[in-house]
């Protein structure tokens, strides 16, 4: 655990030395440094930053490049995702505390927002889903689309959410576009998505200019079993390696005889992977099963590991979570299910950022603005603990601003 904990500090740290020369030429040079970095990356063939725009006709065009059967798939996904966002949506409100009193709050959208979709070694159509879903629900205007090597199932994804705004740039290029904004791609006021270290180290920088949703890196699951079907943990961690060499996947158990069978059972579901996928590198740099001596213990590992995603079992004590992205509950809910299609979304924080948060939800891409009348009688009661309050910060003027309205003429 602590070899985990100690690499995906050290990556970020790493990364940002990277991509600050990056940021730095997409703040002065704009488009040139987009078309070169995207041309030299993300194999980018155009000449013009114009061409970096995914025109109406070729999002269209995506859709009778993908399958009907994944056309089906999205439009379940989108569905049960909207349906979630909008359970989260807050509402507005008035009440009254007391006579001549009333308070409230407003709820308004972001102007603009640019969602991040990663494409290296996967396409990532889900994350255009559980990116652009909420901000529509919250009723953003302007949604903005950056992916390297935009695949089609990239565009028939964004085709059918009705994304109009969507370039082929990716990496630490797209961040700084989106932060700082060039002739071609108008700056946004905040980012979201998750992507690779680098993507994750200039979301951090840039977050000095422009709002971010988190730092999303590298992928993490940590599974907790006492018992249970040894080939489907081993699934499950394996489901989570094969994002990325980066990815981290842990089981904790209490069981010596699963922690063994899951080994093997691991060992074994490898072999049957796609050549070339990231599971076995990802599993001996940053994998782990580790024996605990009780429930307790894991507990205590979990809420101070805070994973991205969280597997217990179904009699889990769920009010003993504190820190995690998102939870999953019993076998038969795999992390795959959030990826996909359950609704909740899977941009969620890592690298211990779920101590702090949770994962991207409606609220992200809305504002909380509250709102007071106060009538004559309201702010006379209220006078004397605004005055004292006033007087004791020393704000002689705020105290005088409420003892005006109240004098007798």
């Amino acid at each position: 655990m602590e070899r985990v904990f100690t690499r995906r500090t050290r990556r970020l740290d790493q990364a940002e030395r990277t991509v600050l020369p990056i940021l730095d030429a997409v703040r002065r040079q704009g488009d040139r440094a987009l078309v070169r970095y995207a041309r030299k990356w993300d194999g980018f063939a155009g000449t013009s930053a114009a061409q970096l725009k995914i025109s109406s006709e070729h999002i269209s065009a995506a859709a009778k490049k993908v399958s009907p059967a994944f056309l089906r798939a999205v439009r379940i996904a989108a569905r049960n995702i909207r349906r979630f966002c909008r359970l989260q949506m807050p509402h507005q409100w008035r009440k009254s505390p007391g006579p001549g009193i009333s308070t409230g709050q407003l709820v308004r959208p972001l102007e603009s927002v640019g969602c991040y979709i990663p494409a290296g070694r996967y396409p990532l159509p889900s994350t255009l889903l559980m990116t652009a879903i909420p901000a529509q629900v919250a009723g953003v205007p302007r949604i903005v689309v950056c992916t390297p090597r935009p695949a089609p199932e990239i565009l028939a994804a964004g085709g059918a959410l009705g994304i109009e705004e969507i370039y082929s740039v990716g990496g630490a290029p797209a961040i700084g576009a989106l932060a700082f904004g060039t002739k071609t791609i108008a700056p946004v006021q905040k980012i979201v998505g998750p992507g690779n270290a680098y993507v994750a180290a200039a979301k951090r920088i840039v977050s000095r200019d422009t709002a971010i949703d988190f730092v999303a890196g590298p992928s993490e699951v940590l599974i907790i079993a006492d018992q249970g079907n040894p080939a489907w943990i081993a699934a499950d961690l394996l489901a989570q390696a094969e994002h990325d060499t980066a990815a981290a996947a842990i089981l904790l158990t209490t069981s010596k005889s699963l922690a063994q069978q899951v080994a093997r059972a691991a060992t074994g579901q490898l072999a049957d992977l796609p050549v070339g996928s990231p599971a076995a590198l990802s599993l001996r740099e940053n994998g782990a099963i580790i024996v605990v001596r009780n429930r307790e213990e894991a507990v205590e590992l979990a809420n101070r590991f805070a994973p991205e995603h969280l597997c217990v079992p179904d009699d889990f004590p769920l009010d003993r979570i504190q820190n995690a992205g998102s939870v999953f509950i019993g076998p038969y809910s795999p992390e795959a299910a959030g990826d996909y299609a359950s609704g909740p979304n899977h941009v969620l924080p890592t690298g211990g950022m779920a101590r702090l948060r949770g994962g991207l939800s409606v609220m992200d891409f809305v504002k909380i603005v509250s709102v007071q009348r106060l009538q004559q009688n309201g702010l006379r009661r209220l006078a004397p603990a605004i005055v004292s309050l006033a007087r004791g910060e020393g704000l002689e003027a705020h105290a005088r601003s409420v003892e005006i309205r109240l004098k007798k003429s």
